[in-house]
């Protein structure tokens, strides 16, 4: 039986003009700033007439460890909105924007598949409505200023070493990581090593996910470090006076988007940091708003429970006053089966011992996520290649972990395979059952943050740090920053710092690498093993199959 593709179906959906889908959630129409048809940004006047609203119940959606077989978390967030929507509960989803860097990568595209998508599909994992774009310029704004300040006489005496603030762009390119600027003579100013990151790397990015009006927005921008004099002593963004002009580039980007679903129902689509690299939320703006227009909101964090959603806990969620009501986590059995040492070619064999043996890495995000203080539900995102079996091994093993797990057939069937775990995660958020709390406490030292995480969500032995690495977290402990939380950066593929470690590994180390304050955003990223602020292209990278055909229309993106 042939399928259809994503795109193909986005293409063949009925789409509702925004204001219709405004107007679910008592949007006036004069508040919605279109862009085009299908979708609008939500205006900051609106926004703040409903902050004396009660909230809404929040629920999170995680996944195990990525694996090659797939796991569905966007699809099945998706999901489980339309499925609250279609048990007549008034829902809204909030996720991520998409960056261009994974578009035209490996990963594709992220608006969910199947009959469980965000549209226009297209476009969101494109430009969308320039929010990206207005990042990417107000962080390289940033850096045209530190080196025409440097230029023109140095002013606050800054150490062209210590220059911090590198430059970024929306795509990956290895190229970039290290590069020398201002080459060329004494009129391109004073050339120093520096690099890349991508966009969704920047500090600037963050902060605009985690600020809660433009006002905050330009005190966390003017919070960020960007270098430091001989003596060590910081200069900041304020310093440089750049924090008012980039106000002035992210002030429509600041301002959540809304689009909808495959079945017309609400979501806010708005801001993107990697989940591997920074705290892959979408934007606290987003959320909070959909809390105040909705009476449940479905949304995500990026990569496996391990990364995005002890981040959503630990940082999102202790900085913007959140806590979720219930945490849905997804699995396949493919993605056991894979953990159970399963080759990606040989997945679609029955295999129940596979599974059983894979079923140890869900069962460690399980007892992670319990951690908080939230109730867990698994969903089982289906696979035609599912057999009862296999699938009966899985919520067996879910039952012996104290949690339920509930197939889920919303990439073949929408809504209608989602009202079981729509019904069941309603009940959990009504009877109030959580009782969050954050893994650790602001006063614990920043060392003493990173081994919590390392071996509390990890099981890891011990962190790996030399002196220089402690001395510098010390330094910034004096400094009145011992407080902020830390942003583990490692790989979103195990447990451990090793990509290849799969199921649930014990007994190792995680090697810190390198530390960075980002003081704005308020919270200090931990570079562990390989991981990189600047990816680069595979071998054979999505962008030489993406064209437009001779309709006009776009293909290869999804």
């Amino acid at each position: 039986m042939a399928f259809k593709t994503d795109i193909q179906i986005a293409r063949e959906a009925k789409k509702r003009p925004i204001q219709e889908i405004g107007d679910k959630l008592g949007i006036p129409s004069d508040h919605l700033l279109p862009y085009g048809h299908d979708k609008a940004k939500v205006s900051q006047d609106f926004i703040n007439s409903v902050q004396d609203r009660k909230d809404g119940k929040l629920i999170l959606v995680t996944a195990i460890n990525p694996t090659p077989a797939g796991e569905g978390k966007t699809t099945t967030t998706v999901g489980l909105g339309d499925g609250l929507c279609a048990i007549g509960k008034n829902a809204a989803i909030c996720i991520r924007e998409a960056s261009l860097g994974p578009n035209f990568g490996m990963k594709g595209g992220a608006a969910g598949g199947g009959y469980a998508q965000v549209v226009p599909m297209e476009e969101m994992n494109l430009h969308f409505t320039g929010d990206f774009h207005a990042i990417t310029s107000a962080h390289n704004l940033l850096s045209a200023m530190i080196d025409n300040h440097i230029y023109w006489g140095n002013e606050l005496e800054i150490d062209e070493r210590r220059v911090t603030w590198r430059r970024v762009l929306d795509m990956n390119d290895r190229a970039l990581r290290d590069t020398v600027t201002s080459l060329g003579g004494v009129s391109n100013g004073f050339p120093r090593q520096t690099g890349f990151d991508i966009t969704v790397a920047s500090e600037v990015m963050a902060i605009l996910c985690l600020a809660k009006n433009l006002d905050d927005l330009q005190r966390r921008l003017g919070d960020m470090i960007v270098a430091y004099r001989r003596d060590r002593s910081p200069i900041y963004c304020r310093d440089i006076k750049a924090d008012g002009a980039m106000t002035v580039l992210l002030r429509d980007a600041m301002q959540p988007n809304l689009v909808q679903t495959l079945e017309n129902n609400p979501a806010f689509v708005h801001g993107g940091p990697f989940a591997n690299i920074a705290h892959g939320c979408n934007s606290v703006t987003a959320t909070t708003t959909a809390l105040k227009l909705a009476d449940y909101v479905v949304t995500e964090a990026g990569f496996g429970a391990d990364l995005g959603a002890e981040k959503f806990m630990n940082i999102k969620c202790r900085k913007a006053g959140l806590a979720p009501s219930c945490v849905v986590v997804v699995a396949t059995v493919r993605a056991m089966k894979m953990n159970g040492g399963v080759a990606k070619a040989d997945l679609g064999a029955e295999n129940v011992d596979a599974v059983k043996k894979g079923c140890p890495n869900l069962g460690r995000h399980i007892e992670n996520v319990k951690s908080f203080g939230v109730p867990v539900v698994v969903a089982i995102n289906h696979f035609v290649t599912d057999t009862d079996a296999e699938v009966q091994a899985v919520k067996d093993y879910v039952a012996s972990m104290g949690s339920e797990a509930i197939l889920c057939q919303h990439w073949a069937k929408g809504s209608e395979g989602t009202k079981e775990l729509a019904t069941r995660v309603a009940e959990i958020a009504d009877a109030d059952m959580a009782n969050f709390a954050p893994l650790y406490a602001d006063d614990l030292s920043l060392f003493e943050k990173i081994e919590t995480i390392a071996k509390r969500i990890y099981r890891a032995d011990e962190v790996l740090a030399d002196a220089k690495i402690r001395n510098q977290l010390k330094e910034w402990e004096d400094a009145g920053y011992g407080n902020l939380p830390v942003c583990m950066a490692k790989t979103q593929y195990s447990f451990t710092t090793d990509p290849n470690r799969r199921g649930a590994p014990t007994g190792h180390s995680v090697p810190v690498r390198e530390v960075r304050l980002s003081a704005g955003a308020g919270f200090v990223v931990v570079i562990c093993g390989e991981i990189m602020t600047m990816p680069g292209l595979p071998r054979t990278p999505a962008a030489e199959t993406i064209r437009i055909n001779e309709e006009g229309l776009v293909e290869g993106l999804f």
